[in-house]
């Protein structure tokens, strides 16, 4: 019976048959405990066909690939396309992200390195994207993340790229340079800053607060109205802000609520950035050139001749060709001095002829030109 089907005594909507009389509370238990049974019965079904992709890709490919990014952005865009609700598309998306994130365990588990300590928005971002069944290695700092998986001891690695309200992660842009990997996938995490305290924390004698300065920065407007008196601490990471305040009764932390549990700690005031979109962008790192999804964004770097118009010279083939770009950031090509590299975003995929032919006339007029990767634009 289709949703648009109807009866003499009712109207049948999601598999359900609404009669004249309505459903006793057991009625509505036992279709539920019906539906988690059949739900239960697919589950099991999808990952076995799981494992058996992994059987086929291992007996007809030399180094197969289990995680391929197009395919996941593909599914949960069809997911969130034909949602008719009562659940939103994203927690619909989410839903499915971690039955593929279960199922990808099966076939092959994956690795996947991220800035750290544990409880950093990093580690969010990570879970966010490949879910709650990969492995997810704390790295201490941004280069060795990189080194992680240039070395093969990860799969994949997740770095943060640009925050909305304090702009670009320089060292992720820096470490692109010298490195041989693949920008493979994109993730976007809302950043809700939280206040936390410990057990043993005195609240009237607050005098220090522990956070990035990132962090510190996105909630300056308020500190100065809360904490105006307090001694605010930079540290290397959010959560090494949660894990110092364990042991000092007069600290506070400002953290995301993945560090509130991993540390066992209260929030104490919730969401206190100053920017309530405030959201940073991650990029996911790999070896692998990932296909076209049919949404996909592109990073380059360019390093340019030293002349004048050489920027000009460079945005006019993608004008020309009807490119959207997304983001233009400027580094130093060290060792030399005064000469710079770009990392430009854009819209679409280096395999698109358009995308192709603009990179094609760049190239002739620049020293280098090497694409970082053609992904994936973020679906959650």
């Amino acid at each position: 019976m289709s949703n648009s089907d109807s009866t003499t005594n009712g109207t049948a909507k999601n598999g359900w048959l609404f009669n004249s009389t309505k459903p006793s509370l057991d009625q509505i238990r036992t279709r539920i405990d019906s539906v988690d049974q059949e739900i239960h019965r697919l589950l099991n079904e999808r990952a076995t066909l799981a494992e058996h992709v992994a059987i086929s890709k291992k007996a007809n490919e030399d180094s197969p690939l289990f995680y391929r990014p197009e395919r996941e952005a593909q599914v949960l865009r069809a997911v969130m396309q034909r949602n008719q609700g009562p659940l939103s598309n994203e927690t619909v998306a989410r839903l499915f992200r971690e039955i593929m994130s279960a199922c990808l365990a099966l076939e092959a588990p994956q690795t996947v390195a991220y800035l750290g300590p544990q409880g950093t928005f990093t580690q969010g971002a990570a879970l966010k994207h490949f879910g709650a069944d990969a492995v997810t290695v704390p790295i201490a700092n941004i280069d060795e993340v990189f080194r992680e998986v240039e070395s093969g001891n990860a799969h994949y690695g997740v770095v943060p790229i640009e925050n909305s309200s304090e702009g670009v992660v320089n060292h992720t842009l820096d470490s692109f340079i010298s490195s041989p990997l693949n920008v493979i996938g994109e993730v976007e995490l809302r950043i809700h800053q939280n206040l936390l305290i410990s057990d043993t924390t005195r609240v009237d004698s607050i005098t220090r607060i522990y956070s990035h300065q990132q962090s510190l920065a996105q909630c300056r407007k308020w500190l100065d109205g809360h904490f105006p008196k307090a001694e605010r601490v930079a540290v290397s990471s959010n959560a090494e802000a949660a894990r110092k305040i364990k042991s000092e009764w007069h600290s506070a932390a400002i953290a995301g609520e993945v560090a509130a549990k991993e540390y066992d700690l209260t929030i104490l005031n919730a969401k206190i950035e100053d920017n309530p979109n405030n959201t940073t962008r991650f990029l996911i790192i790999g070896r692998e050139a990932v296909p076209v999804s049919g949404d996909d964004k592109t990073s380059l770097l360019i390093a340019a001749h030293d002349k004048a118009g050489a920027l000009l010279d460079i945005l006019q083939p993608f004008a020309k060709h009807g490119i959207s770009l997304t983001s233009i950031e400027t580094r130093p090509a060290l060792p030399d001095k005064w000469a710079y590299v770009f990392f430009i975003d854009l819209v679409g995929h280096q395999d698109q002829p358009h995308v192709r032919a603009a990179l094609d006339e760049i190239s002739a007029t620049v020293k280098e030109l090497r694409v970082l990767g053609s992904y994936p634009r973020a679906v959650l």
